[in-house]
């Protein structure tokens, strides 16, 4: 079933209440379904045929999902382009995809068009005078929808490509519509409910956790188009949203800033926090300097978003990401080595496998063999699971260390460098060494102006759990680390700055 039925359905609903806002601009359920529809009737009386690609180059922002609704109700494919890629990434994933039409900012036409030399689809400008704008103007609303079957494909997200050029992944109507039901009924979302979304639309955070399920449950979307903590801040106490999420990165920035001068923010149920591994001291510093106890979250592009987090109500358990939503996915983990498969409770290391209905089927216009086995994609997660099914993300695989020998995990030398009181963030790397070929290299970003390398090792000395292999043996200080589109920590970059 074409999703854009189910988000039909929900407006007519909830016609009467407000659905999105960006700043002082409110827009109901019944003008968001029209304008949605006017999209929709652009596209068919400018000659689009079901399944070609629609693109959206934009911040967040209410036109982003008018222009997904019009595209999924003429039977085309929305695909949400990094914001944040540079040109080469940028370049490559309009032209793969092969869009047709693109909707963006005024300010980003000279960059799209020079950059794209001529190839560039038809550009559709946002504001009160852009093409977006006099489209929607110019036809009256369609109120049929394209049929498109569950294995169709609704949109294409790019992976923010840091080990390579972005790969586009398949999502169909069936995967994004299993995901978003289950993210409803893990959290228990209702008409009630209002997410202050600052996690991107190009990012399944923000789109398939932070905004779908929303609408077709009739609560409201407050927008951030960018991220500032301060604004996030003042948002958070004059609106009292209950749903929402932070990347890694932003709760960090929340409780630096909170630490000293705490505020009570007690108007979440849930509030999500991931896109990485977050390192408990990160997740203390947020509860004492706002009260919000977060609610973890694990899931990839390609599994169309959430796969593990915890239902509200549960015990959170120190270092796990919480259970397998099991409506959505099955989950296996297994040895790198090829043994047989982990059971819970057993001990040992093995990577995360998944398949079930919110799986992407695959890349677009790539064939990744490698990724699957025997029809159940293979993560790149290195998980370990308790006896009652809880999962613990360990590493990535591509990101182990091997010193001297013995497997060291960079996370967790992370999880407790992070404990250092005068460091705001951490990252540990592995790099060259003439004894034990690699050796636990930790970039680090200071609190505290002067803070010293020698400082830091004399403080590791004092923590026994980091000694031996887990020793960071080079530390490096640094104002920032280097980030992917999506917020992520890119260690690729890191570790070409440190090589």
């Amino acid at each position: 079933m074409n999703i854009a039925t189910l988000l039909r359905r929900a407006t007519a609903d909830h016609a009467g209440q407000v659905a999105l806002r960006l700043d002082e601009t409110e827009i109901g359920y019944a003008q968001f379904a029209e304008q949605g529809a006017r999209f929709a009737a652009h596209l068919h009386e400018t000659g689009l045929a079901p399944g070609e690609r629609v693109g959206f180059f934009l911040p967040n922002c209410p036109e982003y999902l008018i222009g997904l609704l019009g595209t999924w109700q003429a039977g085309a494919v929305g695909v949400p382009l990094n914001y944040l890629f540079p040109d080469g990434p940028l370049r490559h994933a309009i032209i793969d995809a092969g869009l047709t039409r693109l909707v963006a900012l005024p300010g980003d036409v000279e960059r799209l068009t020079t950059l794209l030399d001529g190839a560039a689809p038809e550009i559709l400008t946002t504001g009160p005078g852009g093409g977006f704008a006099a489209a929607l103007a110019a036809h009256e609303p369609v109120h049929t929808v394209i049929p498109r079957l569950d294995r169709d494909d609704a949109l294409i997200m790019y992976t923010s490509g840091s080990t390579g050029v972005p790969k586009g992944v398949r999502q169909t109507h069936r995967n994004i519509t299993a995901q978003v039901d289950g993210v409803i009924d893990l959290y228990q979302l209702t008409a009630a409910d209002h997410v202050l979304n600052c996690m991107p639309l190009f990012h399944v955070g923000g789109l398939q956790l932070g905004s779908l399920p929303i609408l077709l449950r009739g609560g409201q979307i407050t927008f951030m188009p960018r991220w500032d903590v301060t604004v996030w801040l003042d948002l958070v106490q004059r609106l009292r949203p209950t749903f929402g999420g932070l990347i890694s990165t932003m709760m960090i920035d929340v409780g630096n800033r909170t630490m000293q001068q705490p505020v009570v923010l007690d108007s979440f149920r849930i509030c999500m926090f991931g896109g990485s591994r977050t390192p408990t001291a990160a997740i203390e510093r947020l509860e004492a300097g706002t009260g919000i106890r977060g609610v973890e979250i694990y899931g990839q592009t390609e599994q169309s978003g959430l796969a593990v987090s915890y239902a509200p109500g549960d015990v959170r358990r120190s270092n796990s990401m919480g259970k397998p939503l099991e409506q959505v996915v099955s989950t296996r983990v297994v040895p790198v080595d090829g043994g047989a498969d982990l059971e819970p409770g057993e001990e040992g290391v093995g990577e995360l496998w998944v398949q079930g209905d919110a799986v992407t089927p695959g890349y677009w216009g790539v064939e990744a063999p490698e990724k699957w086995s025997d029809g159940w994609f293979r993560t790149g997660d290195l998980m370990s699971r308790d006896a009652d099914g809880y999962l613990y993300y360990v590493d990535r695989i591509d990101d182990m260390i091997v010193s001297g020998g013995e497997n060291v995990f960079p996370q967790m030398v992370e999880e407790h460098l992070a404990g250092h009181p005068d460091l705001a963030e951490v990252a540990v790397i592995g790099t060259a060494h003439e004894r034990w070929v690699e050796q636990v290299t930790a970039v680090v970003v200071p609190k505290r102006a002067g803070l010293t390398v020698e400082e830091i090792t004399q403080w590791c000395a004092t923590n026994p759990n980091l000694r031996g292999m887990h020793k960071p043996r080079r530390i490096e200080i640094v104002e920032a680390l280097p980030r992917t589109g999506s917020g992520k920590l890119n260690r690729p970059e890191l570790r070409r700055m440190f090589t």
